[in-house]
């Protein structure tokens, strides 16, 4: 029988099915396991860490040392992008809609993930449902500050002129809806005064209008101005959190100054888009836990006014929600719209 006769026979072809068959589970087991490596080898390249603000504000001085101790952590480069505009919609929304793999996180603050569902009558993304929590990491009270040159020594100072010139003392912020901004709205409401508000595409722009007496007061987190206070060219008339800050013990808090029970604290978190695979959010949270933990953090952050803050994913369910109730309250009294 020759070799072609042989092949066409009834065994030979069950043997040559069998084999086709063997190959193709081989192919589709090979398939699986290139598609499930991605998420086995996390990370395997650069992660982008985007922060919504401009280089030199508050968010941005929390993020940079995270960025730093992340990197180590996971032996993978992660890099800060820094997106400004539309109080950190602009760049919340581009995370939101990044893929959901681990490798484009936020820096989100209590403005993108709190204060803007209020804020903004068509916010393109919904921050209870668009990104995935993987923990709260810092916070820092606000610090009403005035240029060195100004003529207002105390808090009371600032009240007592902004009464006889409603509406005529220039306030900024790093933009409308930020915790700077509406920290400015709620402390007017209780003073009963009225500011002018000036909205800026992040802190630094602000500060630097500020030190050229541009305009005259700024309610923002204690760490972009910190610097400027302690080289004199800025005077703190009082903060915003519940007790004095750590490194300014001689400022009162805004509720020593006579406002009882006000309080108001800027915070930051981390989100992935929503989805994530839970093996790379319990490995990132884990990682972001540690960081937050460990006394290089903490120092590089107290030493700047920040308080580094952990609450994990399940906490955060409750915490998220409180302030979304929290601040949309503050956002509605104050009046602030955006279209």
């Amino acid at each position: 029988m020759t070799l072609s006769s042989r092949l066409s026979t009834p065994l030979v072809k069950h043997q040559r099915f069998f084999l086709h068959l063997i190959a193709g589970i081989s192919a589709l087991v090979v398939g699986s396991t290139a598609l499930a490596a991605p998420a086995d080898a996390y990370p395997d390249r650069l992660i982008k860490l985007v922060v919504p603000f401009p280089a030199g504000g508050p968010t941005d001085i929390v993020a940079r040392p995270l960025a730093h101790d992340l990197s180590a952590q996971l032996k993978q480069t992660v890099v800060i992008e820094n997106k400004g505009g539309a109080g950190g919609a602009i760049a919340a929304d581009s995370v939101a809609k990044s893929p959901a793999d681990g490798y484009t996180l936020l820096v989100g603050t209590v403005g993108t993930q709190a204060i803007n569902a209020a804020l903004y009558k068509k916010l393109p993304y919904d921050p209870a449902v668009d990104f995935t929590p993987l923990g709260v990491v810092a916070a820092a009270p606000v610090a009403i500050v005035v240029n060195a040159k100004s003529p207002y020594q105390t808090l009371a100072d600032l009240v007592a002129a902004a009464k006889k010139k409603p509406a005529s003392i220039s306030f900024g912020s790093a933009g409308n809806g930020t915790p700077g901004h509406l920290t400015g709205e709620m402390f007017s409401t209780a003073a009963g005064i009225k500011f002018a508000h000036i909205p800026y595409r992040g802190s630094a722009p602000a500060v630097t209008d500020l030190l050229g007496q541009q305009i005259e007061v700024m309610f923002d987190p204690v760490q972009s101005v910190l610097p400027h206070i302690q080289s004199g060219k800025l005077r703190v008339l009082a903060i915003s959190g519940a007790q004095r800050s750590p490194v300014l013990p001689q400022v009162p808090t805004v509720a020593e100054s006579g406002y009882k029970q006000f309080e108001a604290e800027a915070w930051w978190a981390i989100y992935a888009p929503a989805n994530l695979p839970a093996a790379i959010a319990s490995q990132l949270s884990k990682n972001i836990a540690e960081i937050v933990a460990s006394a290089s953090f903490r120092d590089r952050l107290t030493s700047l006014g920040v308080t580094p803050v952990s609450i994990p994913p399940g906490p955060y369910a409750r915490f998220g929600r409180n302030e979304l109730e929290k601040w949309g309250k503050a956002v509605h009294e104050s009046g602030a719209q955006i279209d």
